[in-house]
């Protein structure tokens, strides 16, 4: 047995062997509680803002020689440099070493800490995540008043890189060539860490708790990063299964990977469009290297919520502009602002709401604050001159939305005919249907719009009426209950009765147990994270119409989640054994 097993959140599959190397361990060294004279408060000043401004020069350093492999990540580089010139936290720690007579160190660790309790307090994960560049930056100036500061440059062999959090100007420091995956404390799905890592293509765990504590330098490590856990000190029959384990996907990785660029087709013909979910420009190389035929679901909110400043209309028509000349001729499907409930833009005072999730959020928030709204409408139709862009409207509970969402369209369109500002006038519009209700006249509404895409995330949580987060009631969160299976595939029929395709952009698209039955469906499209493309790709073309079609009337025939998921599984893991053993399924949420 391993000495440990620590766990955190996998964000680049694989799995490697080696030995432990630690940088920037430094933030965790415990900072003493040392006061100091009067007279010694400015020369601690001086030490704080001479580290500072060491960090400044090593970040602009990194920036002028962003290599090719990274150049994506500038923009994060230059948001560490931002943080790193803001004067709020020198300027709070400067303030309390002359206020509290305490040492640079501890002034800028309590600084930190202040920060990120009023971070934690934000319910959004993905601004509530940025505290890790304050981290980030913070622990590099305290690497430096500290003295410490561990590189790459010494090793003579290839290491497991343990960090308490890795920055892009870290990457660059590094000798990439003797790294062969990492494990940080600090992140999560969509923290800078885990884009990095996918960029990197090397087997990444983040988010991994007590890391630090228990793992030492040079020590072995298997990072199990299929399934989120680091076995420390492995034990000779667990390196043997994973050695073999390692083999198998290596080998399973190479050959979907080799197939990722043929079209999503089944052995008898059927072509399923498969397209990537994204919510930030750097992702587009990851939907492009892993065979994305586009993009089915761009979250435009992220433009808004990142930011001191709203975006202006220019700020919005550079990305969208950027977004559809990178993919053109491939589509990109824009999915106006989605804010309100836990995602608030920092311009906007926080709704005082009983119960948000219900409120004001999505089409209602746009239909709301119609200048927001339109200003955004503008650029997305600047930008459609410039490739194939698709809109679509979030949240939509009845006709009357989608009328009125169109009416605001169509009176940006006039505003630009005047103005004599170029777009498509032929630009596809559609709407996300998420809501029971929606479902419920998916006939009618698609009388109104071009496309539906099922966001099959939200409509089980509210078709079952449960939070997924919530940990007291997660497990009703059923993908396969019998409700959510009949309401998808009515919104399916009624989608082509009306002539319209429809498309499913939620996690189960991207469930080896659940495409299947999607495909049995008939859905048009499948819109899933990059990475996940590859693998749904080579089960699409493994399998044929009639087997999903029997399959679908399968799970059809039966009244319980629990008959359903049992007949899944028997189906699925006897038809795919080799695939499934590196994937994770929703439906692993059941007993």
């Amino acid at each position: 047995m391993a000495r440990d097993v620590v766990y955190g959140i996998a964000v680049s599959a694989g799995i490697s062997i080696g030995k432990a190397f630690f940088i920037n361990r430094t933030s965790r060294r415990h900072i003493p509680r040392e006061t100091i004279p009067a007279s010694r408060a400015e020369q601690e000043i001086d030490r704080l803002t001479a580290a500072s401004d060491m960090v400044r020069d090593e970040f602009e350093a990194a920036r002028a020689k962003v290599p090719v492999e990274l150049r994506e990540h500038g923009a994060i580089i230059d948001s560490h440099l931002m943080i790193c010139q803001d004067p709020k936290l020198m300027l709070a720690a400067a303030t309390r070493i002359r206020e509290r007579l305490i040492t640079a160190e501890w002034a800028l660790e309590q600084s930190v800490e202040t920060i990120a309790a009023a971070f934690s307090a934000i319910d959004d994960p993905y601004i509530r995540e940025r505290i890790q560049d304050v981290r980030v930056v913070a622990d590099r100036i305290m690497q430096r008043l500290l003295g410490g500061y561990s590189s790459t440059r010494a090793l003579a062999e290839r290491m497991v890189l343990m960090a308490h959090d890795l920055t892009p100007a870290d990457a660059i420091e590094l000798e990439l060539d003797k790294i062969m995956s990492f494990a940080t404390s600090e992140g999560g799905k969509t923290s800078h860490t885990g884009i990095l890592a996918r960029s990197l293509q090397i087997p990444a765990i983040v988010g991994v708790e007590g890391l630090e504590e228990s793992a030492r330098d040079g020590e072995l490590v298997i990072i199990d990063a299929l399934r989120g856990r680091i076995l420390i000190d492995p034990s000779e029959e667990e390196l043997a299964t994973y050695s073999d384990l390692k083999y198998q996907f290596e080998n399973y990785q190479k050959s979907i990977i080799r197939q990722c660029k043929l079209p999503g087709e089944t052995v008898d013909g059927f072509r399923l469009e498969i397209q990537a979910n994204i919510e930030l420009a750097e992702e587009l190389q990851s939907v492009l290297d892993n065979g994305g035929e586009g993009v089915g679901l761009y979250r435009t909110e992220y433009a808004f919520l990142n930011r001191k400043q709203p975006p202006t209309e220019e700020d919005l028509y550079r990305e969208y502009a950027t977004l559809a000349e990178r993919l053109a001729p491939a589509k990109v499907t824009l999915r106006t602002l989605d804010v309100g409930a836990d995602k608030m833009m920092n311009s906007q005072e926080k709704l005082d709401e009983p119960n948000p999730a219900l409120g004001l959020r999505g089409i209602r928030y746009c239909l709301k604050h119609q200048d927001v709204f339109r200003m955004q409408l503008r650029a997305i139709l600047r930008a459609s001159v410039h490739g194939n862009v698709a809109v679509m409207f979030p949240m939509i509970s009845g006709l009357k939305e989608v009328r009125q969402a169109r009416y605001q369209l169509n009176l940006v369109r006039q505003e630009l005919d005047e103005q004599g500002i170029p777009y498509n006038p032929d630009m596809p519009v559609g709407i996300m249907i998420e809501l029971p209700s929606a479902v419920m006249i998916a006939e009618t509404l698609a009388q109104e719009v071009d496309f539906f895409s099922i966001g099959t995330n939200d409509l089980i949580q509210y078709s079952l009426g449960i939070d997924r987060a919530n940990k007291h009631v997660s497990y009703l969160y059923q993908p396969l209950h019998p409700a959510i299976v009949r309401s998808i595939k009515y919104v399916v029929d009624a989608a082509h009765r009306g002539g319209i395709e429809v498309s499913v952009c939620g996690e189960v698209a991207s469930d080896p147990y659940c495409i299947p039955i999607l495909m049995g469906m008939q859905i048009d499209g499948v819109s899933i994270a990059p990475q996940a493309i590859p693998g749904i790709k080579r089960i699409i073309r493994q399998v044929n119409m009639e087997e999903c079609k029997q399959l679908l009337r399968d799970v059809l025939s039966h009244a319980t989640v629990s008959k359903i998921n049992r007949k899944v599984r028997q189906t699925i893991f006897k038809r795919f054994p080799e695939e499934l053993t590196f994937f994770a399924s929703l439906l692993d949420q059941d007993d």
